[in-house]
């Protein structure tokens, strides 16, 4: 088969986040999506052979999309790292909001999909150098906003707690790590 339509696919994309923002991941289904896009089944499945492989797309639309925000090259320091780290969930709101990161939870419960997680939590890790102070301090603030990742899937951020909770962690690191620039 050749090369799938790069412009259906993002298309596609685009209607599959709408789906999941309006009803949630459990109503995201090809049947859905050929609906929303006014085509067939076929026509879904053409871009993507199965919804494992819409959702595996979505999961790498969203991570490429993170990883932009976060423009982390290899020359910055751990705490600055962190630092863009709480800057790119800042601003990755509309990116990762709750129904989405619902969606990527039930992503990584296939075996296949959590290497790639895993490898992605692995490379922050080994940028982390826990044998400084300030490698420790940022590493407890990633693990912190991690945690609050994690909490906003359950839905804490209905009273608007989530960036109060985000302030906390970088004031924290800020007083533990002063200039957190290289």
């Amino acid at each position: 088969m050749g090369r799938k339509p790069t412009i259906v696919r993002d298309r596609l994309l685009d209607l599959a986040e709408e789906i999941v923002r309006s009803q949630g991941a459990k109503a995201l289904t090809v049947d859905a999506l050929a609906r929303a896009a006014g085509i067939s089944k076929g026509g879904v499945q053409y871009a993507f052979a199965s919804k494992e492989e819409l959702v595996r797309a979505l999961v790498e639309r969203w991570t490429s999309k993170f990883d932009e925000l976060l423009e982390a090259d290899a020359q910055v320091t751990a705490p600055e790292l962190v630092h863009r780290y709480i800057q790119a969930m800042r601003a990755s709101q509309d990116v990762l909001d709750a129904k989405m990161a619902g969606l990527m939870t039930s992503y990584i419960q296939d075996p296949g999909n959590l290497y790639g997680v895993r490898e992605w939590y692995r490379g922050i890790f080994k940028r982390l150098d826990t044998g400084t102070a300030d490698g420790q301090a940022a590493r407890v603030a990633f693990l912190a906003v991690e945690g609050l990742f994690l909490l906003r899937i359950a839905g804490i951020d209905e009273d608007g707690t989530w960036a109060a909770f985000m302030d906390d962690v970088e004031a924290v690191l800020a007083r533990l790590v002063p200039d957190p620039k290289p």
